[in-house]
């Protein structure tokens, strides 16, 4: 009978202080985010050194809570896993540094993890995988599609050229002076408001997965400068509304056509923005219309968490990847 195997998450990437204990990749047995929402609020985003400060505050104390919570020892932990970039350098430094201290003062195996990694993993803590599959990735620093064909195997067929969906999002939330994080609001403002306004779609040369958003913040700030110039009233549920329209469009044609294409067994959404109402909903409605299963977190799994990186990172550890006491932060780290 096969032994299981318990993995510990650690998170630093942005703005969440998290720890989790997973096991058999599949099953959280805790999982605790400290969130930063409320310090970065007042800046109307995140600021970096102000997140590592309260990482290097909140590491200790989500590490002893994620244990108690689970009511488990050292001695039963297998793997140590930290993810290692992309993210702020300064946040991933405390939970790179967190990890290899850890691993050295427990003589546990380390494995560095990738953030998007763990977005898609987080999914398979809810429902087991079918390869080969397609992951949309919508966060605020990320947009993504992914084709896996079986376990730790990443073909990017598809990224942002510019600002991601999730940035464009919080842009144009700023404009409407909503606060920090500005992705909710505009949801919840899309759905009281009307599709009155013809933002552009930026569907790209013919066959192209990437993504573009750049050109519709800047349709969206437009309009709303030239309205003021004019002296009219635009109704800022009805641009939210507008606008998300044009992302919704986007994400979901190009996932649906690439479903296609690449005759995927299932679909699986990550990322913060899959916490969006407007996305699930169209999301789910198109791919009714197929026989190609979809997979959408909840939402306590879209955002940050260290469940995620477990997750992804107990996949790592059985496939025999390990990291050494010089792993470092890699904002930059590509996805492979």
């Amino acid at each position: 009978m096969k032994k299981d195997t318990f993995i510990l998450g650690i998170e630093t990437s942005c703005d969440e202080t998290a720890a989790s204990i997973v096991k058999n990749g599949t099953e959280i047995v805790s999982n605790v985010v400290a969130s930063q929402i409320e310090s970065h609020k007042r800046f109307g985003g995140v600021v970096p050194e102000i997140a590592s400060r309260h990482h290097v505050e909140q590491m200790t104390i989500v590490l002893e809570e994620a244990f108690q919570e689970a009511g488990m020892n050292w001695d039963q932990i297998d793997a140590i896993t930290v993810t290692e970039g992309p993210g702020l350098v300064g946040a991933l430094l405390v939970g790179v540094n967190a990890a290899k201290a850890l691993a050295f003062a427990k003589q546990k195996p380390l494995v560095g993890v990738h953030h998007i990694a763990g977005h898609i993993y987080a999914n398979r803590l809810e429902k087991e995988f079918t390869f080969p599959l397609l992951a949309l990735i919508v966060s605020g620093g990320h947009t993504e599609l992914v084709l896996m064909k079986e376990h730790g195997s990443y073909e990017l067929i598809g990224e942002t050229r510019d600002d991601a969906a999730g940035e464009a999002y919080d842009k144009v939330a700023r404009m409407l002076d909503l606060p920090y994080p500005g992705g909710p609001h505009i949801d919840r403002l899309a759905e009281i408001g009307e599709e009155t306004i013809d933002f552009p779609r930026a569907w790209l040369e013919d066959g192209s997965y990437d993504f573009s958003f750049s050109g519709l913040k800047s349709a969206v700030i437009n309009k709303i400068h030239n309205a003021k110039q004019r002296g009219e009233t635009l109704k800022a549920e009805d641009i939210a509304a507008s606008f998300q329209a044009s992302v919704v469009d986007v994400l979901t044609t190009k996932t649906l056509r690439a479903a296609k294409e690449f005759n995927v067994k299932q679909v699986i959404v990550a990322g913060g923005v899959a916490a969006n109402k407007g996305l699930r909903t169209e999301l789910e409605a198109k791919f009714s219309e197929t026989n190609i299963p979809l997979l959408i977190p909840p939402l306590k799994l879209c955002t940050d968490n260290a469940a995620m990186i477990a997750a992804a990172g107990t996949i790592a550890y059985e496939q025999g990847r390990r990291s050494g006491l010089d792993l470092n932060a890699n904002p930059s780290l590509l996805l492979k």
